[in-house]
């Protein structure tokens, strides 16, 4: 019976080891956060936009990506369910940071969307926020480090 014992520790723990090992390497895609921002300072947003007043005229959108390294993924920018921009990144770590940028005009008032896809076109995260009349209606957010 000892001996069985210790031909299964000697086999199976070391294999129980590498299966947990490679588990723990592959990890699914995902989005850490994802804003529209005012600005991004040293690959950081600076604020978070829910609401814009229509006096600004350019809008960034930053995404926190996690594994997604050697694939494409895209910021697709969408206003009244027209397709205004479309940005491709290719991401090269398993941790990367990436922001688009869109120039606004005072016209442009309601939801504003980006859809962020992987390479497949698979939609992986959506935020909206809204563009309105003047600038006492803003709700922009400070980001806590």
């Amino acid at each position: 019976m000892k001996f069985s014992l210790k031909i299964c520790l000697v086999v199976f723990l070391p294999l129980l080891f590498f299966v947990s090992q490679v588990a723990y390497a592959v990890q699914e895609p995902s989005i850490a956060r994802a804003v529209f921002t005012t600005k991004i300072v040293e690959r950081e947003p600076v604020d978070q936009i829910l609401i814009l007043g229509n006096k600004t005229q350019s809008v960034f959108f930053f995404t926190d990506l996690r594994h997604f390294e050697g694939q494409t993924v895209i910021h697709k920018w969408v206003y009244n369910d027209k397709v205004e921009s479309v940005v491709k990144f290719k991401v090269k770590g398993p941790r990367w940071r990436v922001f688009s940028r869109i120039d606004i005009k005072p016209i442009q008032l309601g939801k504003w969307t980006v859809v962020v896809q992987d390479e497949f076109g698979r939609a992986v995260k959506a935020s909206v926020f809204r563009l309105v009349e003047g600038l006492e209606q803003q709700v922009i957010l400070p980001i806590s480090n």
